[in-house]
């Protein structure tokens, strides 16, 4: 499944580093495209939504 999450305070290349660590500690296998302009990613994976917005938010990146 693809979770759609808008992150407004992932705003550079170490954010989308972050990010993208803290996205495959929910999930190692979890595929991620991130849309850096737009402040967007896709996350594939079959981990609940909840599970990636706690981690994000906890790491500073609470979706919108």
């Amino acid at each position: 499944m693809t979770i759609e999450l808008t992150l407004p305070d992932m705003t550079c290349g170490h954010c989308a580093k972050t990010v993208t660590a803290t996205v495959h500690q929910v999930d190692p296998a979890a595929q991620l495209k991130i849309d850096l302009p737009s402040h967007k990613i896709a996350i594939e994976s079959n981990q609940p939504s909840q599970a990636f917005v706690a981690a994000l938010t906890e790491e500073g990146y609470p979706p919108a």
